[in-house]
C-alpha cells in the first residue's frame, strides 16, 4: 500500500507520489476527489508514469473512466503505452 502522505509531504520523492497516484487511480477516489488531484492523476497516465485502473470507474461528473484492459494496447492508458514512453515495467 502506497504511503498516501506523499501527496502533501514537501520531502516526499516522485516515486512516492507517483505510487499514491496509481494507487488512487487503481480505486478510482482520484476522479471523485478535487479537480487538481484527478488532473494529476491523468497527466501522470499521458506521461506513462501511471496506468488506469484495473476496473473501470465513474467519475464525478458520471462519465465513464476506462479500465487499462477496455482499452487497445499502445494506447493512453495501458501498460504498453506506459512502458513504451518511460521504458519501465509497471504493474501498478
Amino acid at each position: 500500500m502506497a504511503d498516501m502522505t506523499a501527496l502533501w509531504r514537501e520531502d516526499a520523492d516522485t516515486n512516492e507520489v507517483v505510487a499514491a497516484y496509481q494507487e488512487l487511480i487503481n480505486s478510482g477516489q482520484c476522479w471523485h476527489m478535487e479537480g487538481h488531484t484527478g488532473r494529476t492523476a491523468m497527466q501522470l497516465i499521458e506521461d506513462g508514469y501511471c496506468i488506469l485502473g484495473e476496473v473501470g470507474h465513474k467519475d464525478y461528473w458520471g462519465n465513464y473512466v476506462p479500465s487499462r484492459t477496455e482499452v487497445k494496447a499502445g494506447t493512453k492508458g495501458s501498460v504498453e503505452y506506459a512502458h513504451n514512453l518511460t521504458g519501465f515495467k509497471l504493474n501498478g
